[in-house]
């Protein structure tokens, strides 16, 4: 059997099509005595599959790694193992996971804002309409899967947001009607799900969809460029679960001049962080911009959070900040 290598060595970044493909190398796993357990783990995954399939079940990860506890010798000692053999499977049927019936154990996010989402009953087949203006103090939460949702919204624009604090507080205070826009919380690294959400609202109504998340390497090169790109580890799928058309708006390393921010010293993760996007992350090389900005946020070695903007009151990022940000969106980064 042959799979892709899924890294960010085995992918190209080409800003037209806007996401990570893969370039072809493959790893090769064969029958023989040194990986004959992992040849059997990978048979029985795909058993495990054919029978979700056939039974229109599903399982998520937690729940396969557990099922291969009655798999005598084949079975996983730990979880990672269960999880990169799955990712194996679907890398080679070129599928996503949730069609071979394997979910996540996180949630897609949270949507507030001017949408309607349009969903079925799954026993009656009903159509559901359902307001995401309407969720008081909470929110819509984002399904697994969610190619079947249809959209309706008269919104300018998506506003895809990192922390659930910061989403809080512009559904506290009804940003979005303000705005005319969308919010979806990412909740750290945006999931499959959130990612396919936003990029099929964004495509089929055409809108712009801004991204607002920690002024640190991780924001940038883990949050941010996840959404808009892919990932190295699911490049044989980042045609379907990324967002082209994203944009970040901040926090910039600019920003934190520009607003004064409080500031945490970076840390040698972050700089090491910062310093490996500059040196292997495609996407990274391909725009001036952003290599310009990770070397600035080496140079200034500290970084801010999205709510150091509380420094200046609690409102600020409503009242201030985003509005002058979204004034100049022509300067946000790529």
């Amino acid at each position: 059997m042959k799979f892709p290598v899924r890294s960010l060595a085995n992918v190209s970044y080409n800003g037209s099509t806007g996401h990570f493909t893969l370039k072809g190398k493959k790893k090769e796993r064969t029958l023989t005595v040194n990986t004959v357990k992992t040849f059997a783990q990978t048979l029985k995954m795909m058993a495990l599959s054919k029978e979700l399939i056939q039974t229109d079940d599903i399982a998520t990860k937690r729940e396969a790694y557990y099922v291969s506890k009655n798999w005598a010798e084949a079975r996983f000692k730990e979880q990672p193992e269960s999880d990169t053999v799955m990712e194996d499977v679907e890398a080679f049927f070129s599928v996503n996971r949730e069609q071979l019936g394997f979910v996540p154990e996180e949630k897609g996010g949270d949507v507030a804002g001017r949408l309607v989402v349009i969903d079925h009953d799954r026993d009656t087949g009903e159509e559901l309409r359902i307001d995401c203006t309407r969720f008081g103090s909470g929110a819509y939460s984002i399904p697994i899967s969610v190619e079947d949702l249809k959209f309706e919204t008269d919104a300018q624009f998506i506003l895809c947001i990192e922390t659930a604090g910061m989403f809080q507080r512009l559904v506290k205070h009804n940003y979005w009607k303000k705005a005319n826009c969308i919010l979806i919380s990412l909740g750290g690294v945006p999931t499959r799900a959130c990612r396919r959400f936003v990029r099929r609202l964004a495509d089929s109504h055409g809108l712009p969809v801004y991204v607002f998340v920690d002024g640190d390497p991780y924001g940038y090169s883990n949050i941010y460029r996840t959404l808009k790109v892919g990932s190295g580890n699911a490049a044989h799928l980042n045609e379907y679960f990324c967002v082209p058309q994203a944009h970040l708006l901040g926090i910039t390393p600019q920003d934190i001049i520009d607003y004064k921010l409080p500031t945490h010293p970076l840390k040698d993760v972050d700089i090491k962080r910062a310093r490996d996007a500059l040196k292997n992350d495609p996407f990274i090389q391909h725009y001036r911009s952003w290599q310009l900005a990770l070397e600035q946020m080496i140079k200034m070695k500290v970084r801010a959070e999205q709510q150091a903007l509380a420094k200046h009151g609690l409102n600020y990022v409503m009242d201030e900040y985003l509005p002058q940000k979204l004034a100049n969106v022509g300067r946000f980064l790529p």
